[in-house]
């Protein structure tokens, strides 16, 4: 088996191997894979290279996210179908995947990254920013169901003897400066990558279940 390193996943090939270079480049042992979290084929195939490569899996970071701009008003049923697709179902597909490795890590961790706009306390603090952005009014719904989903997971988890040890917990990286929002973020993604990195890491006295931002609070 080779040493502990990490695999960056991303749909495009091309651009998982410049940003793998990048980190590369920094001093971190990081290598491409390429996963589409949308079909089957490309997570299974992703998780048989790891099966192959290191025979378990030790921490998952469900990253993959989708954001369409459209109000309330604009939305139908089928609008929202893609933005679910990726940031819901998609998680739901890795970890499914990607739980017969997770089994076999002494001590696993995955985080499913969710956001700020799914906390029901500023979404129902009128005039707030999160409030008014009526056009995340998918993506907001689709980071709640992750949270609610984490929970589930946690619980499941915790009551089988084959995966109590894994901790599962969704976490908000704060107002985050990407392309997602045009780069209109307050953090930068190193700061914002702190709390994800904090929960890939935390031991076994650590909570599992949880929604939490970068200073270890659940933001409700």
């Amino acid at each position: 088996m080779r040493a502990a390193s990490a695999r960056l996943g991303r749909r495009d090939a091309g651009r998982g191997a410049q940003a793998a270079a990048a980190l590369a480049a920094a001093g971190l042992t990081v290598r491409p894979v390429r996963i589409d979290v949308t079909d089957d084929a490309s997570v299974s195939q992703a998780a048989e290279l790891i099966e192959r490569e290191y025979g378990r899996l030790d921490v998952l970071v469900n990253n993959a996210g989708m954001l369409r701009r459209k109000t309330a008003a604009e939305v139908s049923a089928g609008d929202l179908l893609p933005e679910f697709e990726t940031n819901v179902f998609g998680m739901v597909r890795v970890v499914h995947a990607m739980l017969p490795l997770l089994r076999r890590s002494p001590a696993a961790r995955v985080v499913n990254v969710s956001s700020d706009s799914a906390v029901f306390a500023k979404a129902t603090e009128q005039g707030s920013m999160f409030a008014r952005s009526h056009e995340s009014f998918a993506y907001s719904a689709t980071k709640a169901a992750v949270n609610m989903l984490t929970v589930k997971y946690a619980n499941a988890f915790a009551d089988d003897p084959g995966t109590a040890h894994i901790k599962i917990n969704a976490v908000t990286p704060g107002y985050v400066a990407t392309d997602l929002n045009g780069f209109k973020g307050e953090r930068t993604p190193d700061e914002g990558a702190r709390a994800v990195v904090h929960w890939a890491t935390v031991g076994d006295d650590g909570a599992s279940g949880g929604f939490f931002d970068d200073r270890g609070r659940m933001p409700w």
